[in-house]
């Protein structure tokens, strides 16, 4: 077997192989017409924030919480190195929500400072944009890893089955759709259906460069660290301390240590200068009719 499950032994390299390689690669979405905030103007309001709420997480659980449009929240590492799974929803409208794959298409496999988190068709539209990240230091280490990324689907009960056989029911997944259900009174199958892919709030993960395979290592975080952004639009967040701990080594499972994170809502003495809610996409949506 040639890479991963790759069965590449009965492959036959052209005569061109080499060539073909060496063609030059090209960004597949250039972002430089696409509209972004002035991030000094968000940022000038930081030293005047109010905070208004605060959830703690439970360690394998999840919690909801709202932050309405033209206030921050911050996202904080308070115990021990701790990964948190995030989703986020329109407050008035479950069906718009966050969407990784187009977020990770605007911005690279991982987020930080400046980024905007976009959301699902036909909204597409920023829902919220990073102000602060106390983990922007890291960068991209050795390995190719990084923290906060937009590729991870997050831990769940059916590829656990699948590949163990086991019925573990603390894994991310899990605990979004039961802290989703709780928040909306929707029944869990209902919750479960607006359950998305999500942003891994500190997890630091990268792609082998031998197979391309997901990986996760140590996180960095540790306590006082936090990741701020500022919600563009009435937001219903929802996320789950990760059962893996710092996912240095496994998750779905109750075997490694595992710490509470907590949520802060801000509300900025005044909202930034020329700021104004984004309204959803602006493509017509007849597809060619």
């Amino acid at each position: 077997m040639g890479l991963g499950m790759k069965d590449t032994t009965h492959n036959v390299q052209p005569a061109d192989a080499q060539a073909r390689r060496a063609v030059k690669p090209v960004i597949c979405y250039p972002t430089q017409a696409l509209p972004r905030p002035t991030l000094e103007h968000y940022q000038a309001l930081r030293p005047g924030l109010k905070r208004i709420d605060t959830v703690t997480i439970a360690p394998r659980s999840a919690s909801t919480w709202h932050v309405p449009a033209g206030h921050f929240c911050r996202l904080v590492c308070i115990e021990g190195p701790q990964v948190g799974d995030l989703n986020l929803f329109n407050a008035h409208n479950l069906q718009e929500r966050l969407y990784t794959g187009k977020t990770r298409a605007l911005n690279g496999t991982h987020v930080s400072t400046g980024d905007q988190l976009f959301s699902n068709f036909p909204y597409l539209r920023p829902m919220a944009t990073l102000t602060h990240d106390t983990l922007g230091w890291y960068g991209f280490d050795a390995f190719g890893g990084a923290v906060h990324d937009v590729i991870g689907t997050r831990c769940d009960p059916y590829t656990h089955n699948l590949l163990s056989g086991g019925h573990y029911h603390h894994c991310c997944h899990s605990n979004l759709t039961r802290a989703l259900a709780e928040a909306t009174g929707l029944s869990f199958e209902e919750a479960e259906a607006h359950v998305h892919d999500v942003l891994n709030v500190f997890m630091c993960t990268g792609f082998t460069r031998d197979t391309g395979q997901y990986f996760m290592k140590a996180s960095p975080v540790r306590p006082g660290d936090y990741l701020e952004f500022f919600a563009e639009i009435d937001l219903l967040g929802c996320m789950s301390a990760c059962p893996g701990g710092d996912c240095s080594s496994e998750h779905s499972s109750d075997n490694v240590a595992c710490y509470p994170m907590q949520v802060e809502v801000y509300a900025p003495e005044q909202l930034p200068e020329g700021w104004q809610a984004p309204p959803v996409n602006g493509y017509d949506r007849t597809h060619g009719r």
